[in-house]
């Protein structure tokens, strides 16, 4: 897999020493052939998911301004079904919301057995934001690392199959497409000075960054960490590693959707049996 997964609470994470860059052996024509194979079985994946219902597959993507978590959504969603897909941003909580427990306005949003839900940022940012900008105590945030392992656990445990991705970006890459928004007409609507602000404070949303993967990486709910770069690669590494996660669960939803089959089959023949008896 081209990711860096972490599944351990508390183990080692220092971004720095993580690449933000795709593998020099792979060219971007290979990874476009290899993402176009991925789709084809995501596509095949989700329609079985559909049918058995015994899962639900929740992504969330986590990463600083730019990182490209927009372009990850319509590139690799982009190959599913649009039926039983939903994604969901979450921004600045609205008054009804703060009057709630940080994680009441992500759980209702979770997805139903058989459908995804594409989280754009989610219940993290109140580890990061929070915490970087001093919207409460540490003696809150800090506590949450735990809320959101049981959150977590809680979802694993009712067959959502979790799968969490750091888009890891280089600050000089950050500043490249900060810059080229201002130099398009075409993005110049995602102009924002709180991002210029926001990277002002690049070490300590790292920091932050870090602590919140190492304190909520686990074997249910691991982290990839998603080298992004390069467009055209965070693509390829996001799908594969979805692929990788969902592959072994394709013979129980098969075999649900083999069962379902026999015992239809066998009431539409008992149906055509009684009918073809009440005619006699």
């Amino acid at each position: 897999m081209y990711v860096t997964t972490f599944d351990k609470t508390d183990s080692k994470i220092d971004l720095a020493d993580i690449s933000t860059d795709a593998p020099k052996h792979l060219s971007r024509d290979e990874a476009e052939v290899k993402l176009r194979a991925y789709g084809e079985e995501l596509f095949e994946l989700q329609d079985l998911l559909w049918g058995a219902r015994t899962h639900a597959v929740l992504i969330v993507l986590q990463g600083l301004d730019t990182s490209g978590k927009d372009g990850a959504i319509k590139n690799v969603a982009g190959f599913l079904n649009p039926r039983g897909i939903s994604v969901v941003s979450f921004g600045v909580p609205t008054k009804e919301e703060l009057e709630h427990d940080f994680l009441w306005r992500v759980h209702k949003h979770t997805p139903r057995r058989g459908e995804w839900t594409l989280f754009n940022r989610s219940h993290y940012e109140d580890v990061l934001v929070v915490r970087v900008e001093n919207l409460c105590p540490e003696s809150i945030w800090r506590e949450r690392f735990g809320h959101i392992r049981d959150f977590e656990e809680l979802l694993s445990e009712h067959n959502t199959i979790v799968l969490k991705f750091f888009l890891h970006i280089s600050k000089d890459e950050q500043k490249k497409r900060l810059i080229e928004r201002e130099q398009d007409e075409r993005t110049a609507w995602k102009l924002n000075v709180g991002d210029w602000l926001t990277r002002e404070k690049w070490k300590d949303y790292q920091d932050a960054y870090e602590d919140a993967l190492r304190k909520t990486a686990t074997q249910r709910a691991p982290w990839h960490i998603v080298p992004a770069n390069h467009k055209w690669f965070r693509n390829l590494a996001i799908a594969e590693t979805i692929v990788e996660t969902l592959r072994p669960y394709k013979k129980v939803w098969r075999k649900k959707l083999d069962d379902m089959g026999v015992r239809s089959k066998a009431e539409l023949d008992a149906y055509r049996l009684q009918k073809k008896n009440d005619e006699r």
